[in-house]
């Protein structure tokens, strides 16, 4: 009787195990790899002494290497188990993260990011399938929300060591950390490949290149591809120069700016969840609507500079970094086959990873051309409008 209890017992808790090192991965991919570019941004910017438009062009280097990476996945996800394409991502992002820590200029860091980026892709869309499988059935949209908080985490965890390492080493910090985060993705690597299974049935490797045809199949997917792509545009322009934002046009201390953006990352580990709870009873589409109609508001408030206001503002910036890529990626999970989902999901970010493309170096020529980055917020926020009219255009739930 002990015997029967305890293995059903196990298998919950492994899974629980997994999930963990699932999202702990996704965030050495996005905030290790991707993201906590955002945080050192000023630092790098200044110890190197690039332009915004330069610093820009690498953050993009990084953006376009993941986009690279979507089109590869979409061919190799229906031809390889996604448990290995993402060990294949966790092994590029680390290796990524290794070359930008011996860096002492922008081309050997680039490389890093390049390979870091490609990596974020593997990583990133076998993910939700991996986690969800490894809890049961009411648990799953709950299993891909944390993937959020994973992110989350990483990003409070890279914004508080900024803000220490910057405090005592100044803009050379950037270096250190890079250094931190590879070490910490070295070991996350090793219990990963040991402990992680995922069982899957042999792919039947008829996927075309892009996944293209696969995401053709999915209900809504125009107006998926329009709000994922806006979603890519506009947040980019604020999580690449939010602390950049209120160093240089609010006059934010160091710590201060790195506080917001930690503050930031907290609420990140929140949001995913809470936003899927909320999916549950009032769908996707309307959750999803919700998520770009707040982003003005809050937006706005960021805009004034002023401590207290820009702190609680962080909180709602974090929820809704955190929900509107994961409601997406729900939408999918929900609309498409377990054949299809990994091709169409890796078309569906294909259009999101060319907005991220473009946007920083806009961002950075906007901020170049009038001095501030007044303008750069603005734009984010009239894009989510357009978004919020896309996220109505989805088909709603039955």
């Amino acid at each position: 009787m002990t015997d029967s209890t305890d293995k059903p017992r196990a298998r919950f808790l492994i899974g629980w195990v997994i999930v963990s090192l699932v999202a702990l991965a996704g965030a050495v991919g996005h905030a290790f790899g991707r993201f906590g570019y955002g945080i050192i941004y000023p630092a790098l910017r200044d110890d190197l002494g690039i332009t915004n438009t330069f610093a820009g062009l690498i953050g993009s280097a990084n953006v376009a290497a993941y986009l690279v990476g979507t089109l590869i996945v979409a061919w190799v996800t229906s031809r390889l188990r996604l448990l290995s394409v993402m060990k294949a991502g966790l092994v590029m992002a680390t290796l990524g993260l290794f070359l930008a820590s011996m860096a002492s200029g922008p081309t050997i860091l680039t490389a890093g990011l390049i390979l870091a980026g490609v990596g974020g892709a593997f990583l990133w869309i076998p993910a939700p399938v991996i986690a969800a499988d490894a809890l049961p059935e009411n648990k799953r949209h709950l299993a891909v929300g944390l993937l959020g908080s994973g992110i989350g985490l990483g990003i409070v965890f890279v914004s508080t060591l900024s803000g220490w390492l910057r405090d005592i080493e100044g803009d050379a910090a950037w270096s250190t950390i890079y250094s931190t985060k590879f070490s910490i993705a070295l070991i996350l690597l090793i219990l990963f490949i040991f402990i992680v299974r995922h069982f899957q049935d042999a792919p039947k490797g008829g996927g075309r290149f892009g996944g293209l045809d696969a995401l053709k199949k999915m209900t809504g997917w125009k107006p998926l591809i329009i709000a994922y792509s806006i979603f890519g545009f506009m947040y980019l322009l604020v999580l690449g120069y939010f602390t950049t934002r209120l160093e240089d046009d609010s006059g934010w201390a160091t710590s201060e700016s790195a506080l917001a953006f930690t503050v930031m990352g907290i609420a990140m580990i929140f949001g995913a969840p809470f936003f899927t709870s909320i999916s549950k009873r009032f769908g996707v589409r309307n959750t999803l609507a919700l998520c770009f109609a707040m982003w003005p508001v809050v937006i706005t408030i960021v805009l004034t500079g002023v401590y207290i206001p820009v702190l609680a503002a962080s909180v709602l910036l974090g929820f809704l970094f955190s929900a509107l890529p994961i409601l997406i990626t729900l939408y999918v999970v929900e609309n498409t086959t377990a054949e299809d989902y990994g091709p169409a999901f890796s078309a569906a970010t294909l259009a999101f990873g060319v907005a991220q493309v473009i946007s920083p170096p806009i961002g950075g020529l906007i901020a170049d051309g009038f001095g501030s980055f007044l303008g750069v917020f603005v734009l984010s926020g009239g894009m989510s409008i357009l978004g919020l009219f896309a996220a109505l255009r989805l088909p709603r739930s039955p």
